[in-house]
């Protein structure tokens, strides 16, 4: 897994999605989750950009959350 921003700007770029983009955050998880089984973080990110058309951040974002939900789902 792959650190992509400081703890407070993934805060913000996750928290302007639903704007920039029209779906929430939990929407985009599941399309992640739903999609190709893709192993290398910057191939989920370019996957996630080129379907979907969005900003090379935010697909980021996406990702990142979904790493770090996956991993602590792992933890429990």
């Amino acid at each position: 897994m792959s650190h992509v921003f400081s703890a407070e700007t993934h805060r913000n770029l996750l928290s302007r999605i639903p704007h920039c983009t029209g779906r929430e955050v939990a929407d985009w998880l599941r399309t992640v989750e739903e999609g190709p089984s893709l192993v290398r973080f910057e191939e989920k990110v370019s996957w996630l950009r080129s379907e979907h058309d969005l900003a090379y951040g935010h697909a980021k974002a996406i990702i990142h959350e979904y790493d770090l939900r996956r991993a602590a789902r792992k933890l429990v």
